[in-house]
């Protein structure tokens, strides 16, 4: 996975996700996917291509900060809406990169 670089999100932008998904993100993480689409609001976030595997269609991570903690939100643009597909807190890793990019700039 290469940095992409920073999209441009603003407050009107649309999300969209699978409730059932955000739910089970819940029960087992203790946030829904309506409390990670804050990360796409951190100034600072940072977007990958998710190349991993062949999706089918163009999947994203975003590392943002969402109330001073880090969190990845996998995603894909459908339309004029963002699509949540998962949602974690960051690993340290991912903590480590955000932090890097952040002090290069």
């Amino acid at each position: 996975m290469g940095f992409c670089g920073l999209l441009n999100y603003n407050a009107e932008m649309k999300f969209e996700w699978d409730e059932a998904k955000s739910q089970s993100c819940f029960a087992r993480r203790g946030f829904d996917f309506a409390y990670a689409a804050k990360a796409f609001f951190d100034p600072n976030r940072l977007i990958q291509t998710d190349n991993r595997f062949d999706y089918g269609e163009a999947r994203y991570q975003l590392i943002g900060k969402i109330d001073g903690r880090l969190f990845v939100v996998v995603y894909t643009p459908r339309g004029e809406a963002i699509r949540i597909i998962s949602a974690r807190k960051a690993n340290q890793r991912e903590v480590r990169r955000y932090e890097n990019r952040i002090h290069d700039h």
